[in-house]
């Protein structure tokens, strides 16, 4: 009877209560049952891959249409309204390249040894863009001068708009499905976009520059988490870089984009009018298979799953490991909704999350420190280039390396080990570059100002590639990390808590630009530190590579910390608790189930030696 009762009631074991029964479970095992029952990483879900990746393209020209619709132009007051007696002549040219928006800005004449700061006022101006468009926001407007903190608002609008989406459409992944959220974000990201291309004035555009953020952080939050869900643990990397890939090549063609537009608004609807091939994903595109399966929405993933069977060309019908005869037991059970606040209750999940938010916050924070070095608007000795274009290209450059650079790091070092590489990398060329630079000057070329100064820059130039470079690794594969780490159920709250991290990583850009750059310095320490202090967290993560996707908080839970070098013996593995600490899980076998086991092993021990007793016995009788 104690044996019966094992197997059909439900039992705690080491603390934690199950209710599983004691066959073996195939429906919480997807990536190692339901997926391979179904074909595999077949021809359907190649298809559904594929189509994931196109929409890629077109959030790409979305992110980077900032640097185009709010791009300072070359600006000339042909007609001042100051003071005659202070200018030099009857124009004056206030320069601004490479999308800065320091404002506001002052025309100096120097008479006599003395500067004479006035405030540029003009009612004429003449304006002059680099980026290929013949008129942009910007000039639309004027916003030069007293208005130019006008420009910084808008940049603000659509990466607040991100943040807030991410957080709040990850929340709405998670309770109703990723194709909801990626059909709603698609509906009104039209509607949004489009109508940014006629706003009649900047608190128009503004606003609806808030909204097309928080609808674009949707459609890439949902897709990024349907991508995940539809592989297998070896295909999930290289399937999520072909799209970073791919939105890499809508920020390589949004000037050739911009230079066929020609105006602002005919750009903007061209950017969003893609969009519109997405509605078709009602009919063409599913639910999560994971994500149903792990809400219990049994019913839909019966359907679902006769459906993946039918495009794969798998027969249903023979079912030797009992998954459908599985699904039908559980047909009965309603859905379980969870949030992502559930962490706080978790003792390794929360680390995790937090541990990663961190990282792509300094990832994408110290980026910009590392743009600004590398392309000061404010000093023209020491930018590396004097093009729009080929600022651009530089960075987009750099990023597609940073990518190709990933794939193998990542292959042979593993997530939490390639992270760690770049995190290093980033850090060293952060420090490098706020320490070094100035030791050289004061203690090697003390005397030789001109070449310290040169060194100086072409070290500064090349500490700072690097650390573009690097950094745009950590972001990319902190976010991807989350992904894997982050449970099925609440796989869209931890996802959009990371994206907003790297969301406000951004923000800091156009905020040192507010602020005219004033405390740059000490904001690229703040992020040098944040770099060491991620170092020594990155230790803490658990390795991902090959392992199945945690589908439960109970799964995510079981993702704990593995040495980083492998044990010197097989099968040796380092205990991380002290003597005493090990003395008080001894006794983690004396639970109700192993104290039955015991005692039905005993039993039948006891059984077994009085049988042979009385074998015994008897064969001395018989002689």
């Amino acid at each position: 009877m104690a044996v019966v009762r094992l197997e059909t009631e439900d039992h705690q074991e080491n603390g934690f209560v199950s209710s599983e029964p004691a066959f073996a479970r195939h429906l919480p095992q997807i990536d190692a049952s339901v997926l391979p029952f179904l074909g595999g990483f077949g021809k359907y879900q190649k298809r559904l891959i594929i189509l994931t990746w196109i929409p890629a393209l077109f959030i790409g020209f979305s992110q980077f249409s900032d640097y185009f619709l709010l791009a300072q132009p070359n600006n000339t007051c042909m007609h001042p309204t100051v003071n005659q007696g202070n200018w030099t002549g009857s124009s004056f040219s206030l320069n601004a390249t490479n999308g800065s928006t320091s404002a506001p800005y002052f025309y100096s004449n120097d008479t006599h040894g003395e500067t004479n700061t006035t405030p540029c006022m003009c009612k004429e101006w003449n304006f002059e863009l680099q980026t290929g468009l013949k008129e942009n926001v910007v000039t639309k407007w004027h916003l030069v001068c007293d208005s130019a903190w006008k420009v910084h608002i808008a940049k603000f609008s659509l990466l607040v708009g991100s943040i807030f989406g991410y957080l709040v459409m990850g929340v709405l992944a998670d309770w109703f499905g990723r194709h909801p959220v990626l059909m709603v974000s698609v509906l009104f990201m039209l509607v949004f976009g489009l109508t940014v291309a006629f706003s009649i004035n900047v608190p128009m555009f503004s606003t609806l520059r808030f909204f097309e953020g928080f609808c674009l952080s949707g459609i890439t939050l949902s897709l990024y988490v349907l991508r995940i869900e539809l592989c297998l643990p070896g295909w999930r990397f290289s399937m999520t870089m072909v799209a970073n890939f791919l939105a890499l090549g809508g920020q390589l063609l949004m000037p050739a984009l911009a230079a066929v537009c020609g105006d602002w608004q005919v750009l903007q609807a061209v950017i969003i009018c893609p969009f519109i091939l997405m509605l078709s994903y009602v009919w063409v595109f599913p639910e999560s298979l994971r994500w149903l399966l792990s809400t219990q929405h049994y019913r839909r993933s019966k359907a679902l799953m006769h459906h993946i069977a039918k495009k794969n060309g798998v027969d249903a019908e023979l079912d030797p490991s009992g998954i459908l005869s599985e699904l039908e037991r559980e047909l009965e059970k309603k859905p379980e909704k969870t949030c992502i606040v559930t962490i706080v209750r978790t003792r390794n999940l929360w680390k995790n999350i937090v541990v990663l938010c961190v990282n792509s916050l300094a990832g994408y924070g110290i980026h910009h420190c590392f743009a600004r070095s590398m392309m000061d608007p404010e000093s023209k000795d020491t930018t590396m280039f004097h093009s729009f274009y080929a600022d651009y290209y530089t960075m987009a450059g750099i990023a597609v390396a940073s990518c190709l650079a990933l794939c193998p790091a990542v292959g042979y070092m593993g997530r939490r080990g390639g992270l760690l590489m770049f995190m290093i990398i980033t850090a060293l060329a952060s420090l490098l570059q706020l320490g070094l630079l100035n030791l050289i000057g004061k203690y090697s070329l003390r005397h030789d100002i001109v070449l310290r100064d040169s060194l100086n820059k072409k070290c500064s130039v090349a500490f700072s590639i690097i650390g573009m470079f690097s950094s745009h690794a950590v972001s990319n594969l902190s976010i991807f990390f989350c992904a894997e780490i982050t449970p099925t159920v609440i796989r869209g709250g931890g996802l959009g808590l990371v994206l907003a991290s790297a969301g406000f990583g951004m923000l800091t850009g156009p905020i040192m630009e507010l602020h005219n750059q004033k405390g740059y310095f000490l904001h690229h320490v703040i992020f040098a530190c944040c770099t060491l202090i991620c170092i020594i967290c990155i230790l803490l993560l658990p390795e991902t590579r090959y392992h199945p996707l945690p589908e439960t908080i109970a799964d995510g839970e079981t993702f704990t910390r593995q040495p980083l070098l492998p044990p010197k013996k097989p099968g040796e593995q380092h205990l991380l608790l002290t003597k005493s600490e090990t003395r008080d899980y001894s006794r983690v076998q004396d639970t109700p189930v192993h104290q039955a086991a015991a005692a039905v092993a005993a039993s039948a021990a006891s059984a077994e030696a009085e049988a042979s007793e009385n074998s015994t016995a008897n064969g001395v009788r018989s002689s």
